[in-house]
């Protein structure tokens, strides 16, 4: 028996639309940058690789109706089968649901002035689902699914108009939701734009020499509208809790050598720290300045801007953390490999799952570490997990003991930080319900406690099937963490 989670942490799981929803073109909803990423089932899965999205490429896919290689337009069809996958997650026994709503299907167009009812009526069903078989939903307002709409007409992110629609969208949202949603994400993973702007920020990278500058234009707006948005959630009901939200790309110095740990200071700083440095801190700091000023940087700002991110911080800090990296002086001897968004350098003291990405639970407790002893507000572990192949038996089961070795290793050091004083408030393990990859788009890369019978062009039963794992996690949540 191990000692237990504090009595209110909270046990759930995490999902995004765009890689489980499907039904891309009903009822109202518009495309999405997912929806036009092609699955390619020869790539190098060892190497990260970031699809660069041209408008040439966004008006080739939208003329063309494929679903088999276009994975995101499918999802796992959650849209359809929502209160039997709910079902299964409260049958684990979770508290915590998160899951992203699209912008897309809300404001098919992007600048209406209603929303589409049709949108919230779904909205509504899943809320309430969860809320009934005793699930608080956590909800991201934008996760990956940048609306093509606002990408043609206004050019994403990089236009100041984006943040007008973007807080009548969550107002629409908070005021529909009040006293059903407490806890909101404005942006999932805000410091992913650096890598993938299209995704993020819909800023199209076709050449232009100002390409940097353009993503912190978009990012700068993007910090606007959290600030102006965690305001206005505070106002229509105080009980709201606003987080921010990065993909925390922890790092060590290579070597002992003082300036491989300057290397890890300053990866640390603009990969990570600067983002919530931004939304937790209000300012940006001096490190980020320099930054700015020796690549000819120069951000366009409103008087108030700096005043508005100042006085609304966000509530909590929300994470994601799947893999480590080094950092070096001089990396020309380093080898590459496979991580979430970045292709990272090797570290030989860490095993990798089968995409190459590195295993390193103890980075976890680090990181938590690191981040309260910065910020002192709760942390939120939102997404944790890995990437393995599963094999469908004969009798309907997946016996997953590298799943549950993996999360049991994580859970165990998130443990040891809360222990070291780290204010933790929950976990939702990514992907309870195998979905499409985000990175990839391919089905094979499954991370769920809940096997679906599909496989990378979309063919299958789509029958649900609960994996050893899915018993394991179970019993985690029942004793709070004391049975690993």
């Amino acid at each position: 028996m191990r000692k237990e989670f504090p009595d209110n942490f909270l046990w759930g799981g995490a999902l995004s639309g765009c890689q489980a929803e499907g039904a891309y073109n009903l009822d109202g909803k518009t495309m999405t940058i997912p929806e036009v990423m092609r699955f390619d089932d020869k790539i190098d899965r060892k190497v990260t690789n970031q699809m660069n999205i041209t408008m040439e490429m966004i008006q080739g896919a939208k003329a063309d109706a494929d679903t088999a290689f276009y994975p995101k337009r499918r999802g796992i069809d959650f849209y359809h089968n929502f209160k039997e996958d709910l079902t299964l997650m409260a049958e684990m026994g979770f508290q915590v649901f998160r899951y992203s709503i699209a912008w897309a299907r809300v404001f098919p167009n992007g600048d209406e002035k209603d929303p589409n009812p049709k949108a919230l009526q779904f909205y509504d069903e899943l809320v309430d689902t969860c809320i009934q078989l005793g699930m608080q939903p956590l909800i991201t307002i934008s996760h990956f699914d940048m609306p093509l709409v606002l990408i043609e007409k206004y050019g994403g992110w990089y236009n100041r108009e984006l943040v007008d629609l973007y807080v009548n969208y969550c107002n629409v949202l908070f005021q529909h939701f009040k006293g059903r949603i407490k806890y909101w994400i404005p942006f999932n993973e805000i410091n992913m734009s650096v890598k993938a702007g299209a995704k993020t920020l819909g800023i199209i990278n076709e050449g232009q020499d100002n390409y940097e500058e353009m993503i912190f234009q978009g990012l700068h707006h993007q910090f606007v509208a959290a600030s102006i948005v965690t305001k206005l959630a505070h106002e229509i009901d105080p009980d709201n809790k606003v987080g921010s939200m990065v993909a925390y790309f922890t790092t060590y110095p290579h070597t002992c050598k003082p300036e491989d740990a300057i290397a890890m200071q300053k990866d640390d700083q603009m990969k990570n720290l600067f983002f919530l440095d931004v939304l937790n801190k209000g300012a940006y700091l001096y490190y980020a300045k320099t930054y700015f000023k020796d690549r000819g940087i120069c951000l366009k700002m409103q008087q108030l801007d700096l005043q508005l991110i100042k006085e609304n911080p966000a509530d909590f800090i929300g994470i994601s953390y799947y893999n480590s990296m080094i950092s070096a002086g001089d990396d020309s001897q380093l080898e590459l490999t496979a991580g979430n968004v970045h292709s990272v350098y090797k570290n030989p003291f860490l095993p990798a799952n089968e995409w190459g990405w590195q295993i390193d639970p103890v980075g976890l407790r680090y990181t938590l570490n690191h981040i309260y002893d910065r910020y002192q507000k709760p942390i939120f572990i939102l997404e944790n997990s890995s990437g393995f192949y599963d094999k469908l038996n004969e009798d309907k089961t997946v016996n997953d003991p590298y799943r549950i070795e993996f999360l049991r290793q994580h859970i165990e050091q998130m443990e040891l930080a809360i222990e070291d004083g780290v204010e933790v408030a929950g976990y939702t393990m990514w992907g309870p319900i195998d979905m499409i990859s985000s990175s990839t788009s391919e089905m094979s890369k499954r991370y769920g406690f809940i096997y679906v019978d599909q496989d990378d062009y979309g063919n299958g039963t789509k029958r649900r099937y609960k994996k050893d794992s899915f018993y394991w996690y179970k019993k985690v949540i029942e004793t709070n963490g004391a049975i690993l």
